[in-house]
């Protein structure tokens, strides 16, 4: 229900995009999506990084405990959360 892309960060900040499109639902659907996902953000500890985080159409009727563990497994499987500022690939999931 959600995939992540990533860089590393060049700046030392952590700077999130969270991009909902039109096929989540309306414009109500979307923006609950969207508050949700940045509440799940807000709580975690993540490593510096330049992070997208992409809500596909099942974001819809999740709510937020589905989200932070949709959201946990997608940072997981991309490698970003093992990731401590070696290296510069760039990994999605």
């Amino acid at each position: 229900m959600l995939s992540v892309r990533w860089l590393p960060a060049r700046h030392g900040k952590v700077r999130v995009g969270i991009v909902v499109s039109k096929k989540v639902g309306n414009a109500v659907v979307r923006n609950r999506v969207r508050r949700r996902l940045r509440e799940v953000l807000r709580r975690m500890h993540l490593p510096t990084a330049d992070l997208m985080v992409i809500a596909r159409p099942e974001a819809a009727g999740a709510d937020f405990h589905e989200l932070a563990r949709d959201l946990m497994r997608a940072l997981d499987k991309s490698g970003l959360l093992r990731h401590r500022g070696a290296g510069g690939a760039r990994t999605k999931s």
